[in-house]
């Protein structure tokens, strides 16, 4: 058998949802540039979904879905209550509510794909307002209801403050959900695909994939970025911090990519939003930093930014607490790992690859009373 350590580079099954071809990112054939310029996260769904965009009826429909479905039960929201708030990261939080949720879904085990898809519907609903909630209540405050005159992306940045968000940040949010909806056959995405493979339900899916998620090698990036950003301080530091990292050979978090080689097609887009939204609220400190961090890293280690190094300040920005930034990332490509988990129940076959053994030969067993 040939192994490839991380399967990189092994295709382990045909999709009609997203490509990566030659550093080109599209969501159905749409080019991701075309979509995060022009088209809502509505959209995208749909877009993922249904592998067409959506005609205005149609997307009136879906809005109407989302909106009525958007609510949580208060048995999700009292068990928040109960958490140690001081310790629990917001990633545990949403992955335990999740799962939760299916106990309070009387179809969780229904099969039939009218179902299934009906549960798509209401988990991408329900992610912002578990989230958004989760924030609030550890802070002591009350959850904020979500309202269905909003956007998606209004709807999440009005449920986190309380307060309606202006043009540009809604539209800033907007484009990191698009850009965030689906990347192909990413870690958190497969493990979906493994776990809904066995025949397990939509909820256990997206709980496994947000397990997935979780991890710092994938979706928790960006919050490292700020973290680093804020350990910086400032521009006139970024210097001797990024020599001194790349001295030790420490890794720099938000840089290069497993697939992409000449860079990743979404950070261009966050970069602009970035630049935007710092020198709105009056940090411009932050893209600064962030700039001549790239110019360094990119120029010693021809390593490009990813899609999670300007997401960092533009979160930061938008007044949205670091622990965040992950289960925001969730709250996006819920959107594509639904679309994967009904893509799998349409054509599935049990995921089991092997594994090339490497221990010792064959043994034999030897009484405990007989071993030295």
């Amino acid at each position: 058998m040939t192994v490839t350590r991380g399967l990189e580079g092994v295709v382990a099954t045909t999709s009609s949802i997203s490509s990566i071809i030659d550093d080109t990112l599209t969501y159905v054939g749409y080019n991701i540039d075309d979509l995060a310029e022009n088209a809502s996260f509505e959209e995208v769904i749909y877009l993922l979904w249904h592998r067409k965009l959506p005609t205005k009826s149609e997307l009136e429909v879906l809005n109407k879905q989302l909106a009525e479905n958007a609510e949580l039960p208060k048995e999700v929201l009292d068990h928040f209550k109960m958490y140690p708030i001081n310790s629990v990261h917001p990633m545990a939080a949403l992955r335990t509510a999740v799962s939760l949720l299916g106990l309070y879904d009387q179809d969780a085990d229904v099969m039939e794909q009218e179902s299934n898809y009906l549960k798509a519907i209401r988990l991408q609903a329900k992610m912002p307002t578990i989230v958004t909630a989760f924030a609030r209540i550890r802070k002591g405050l009350e959850p904020v209801a979500p309202r269905t005159d909003l956007s998606f992306a209004a709807n999440f940045l009005y449920m986190l403050s309380g307060n309606e968000p202006d043009a540009i940040a809604v539209d800033a949010f907007n484009k990191a959900l698009v850009l965030h909806a689906d990347h192909e056959l990413n870690a958190s995405t497969f493990t979906a695909r493994v776990c809904v493979a066995t025949l397990s339900d939509v909820y256990s899916g997206v709980t496994a994939a947000i397990g997935a998620l979780k991890g710092p090698l994938h979706g928790g990036a960006n919050e490292a970025v700020m973290k680093m950003l804020s350990e910086i301080g400032s521009p006139d530091n970024v210097e001797s911090y990024v020599r001194e990292k790349l001295a030790n050979k420490e890794k720099i978090m938000g840089f290069g990519h497993r697939v992409y080689r000449q860079g990743d097609p979404r950070a261009k887009h966050l970069r602009v939003m970035s630049e935007k939204l710092t020198k709105l609220t009056g940090e411009p400190q932050w893209y600064e930093m962030s700039t001549k961090i790239e110019a360094i890293v990119t120029g010693e280690k021809n390593l490009p930014p990813n899609v999670d190094f300007y997401s960092a300040s533009m979160y930061h920005s938008l007044g949205i607490d670091h622990d965040l930034f992950t289960p925001i990332f969730a709250v996006s490509r819920v959107s594509g790992w639904l679309a994967h988990i009904l893509e799998q129940y349409d054509n599935n076959r049990l995921i089991r690859p092997r594994a090339d053994y490497t221990g010792p030969g064959m043994q034999v067993y030897v009484p405990v009373d007989q071993r030295s």
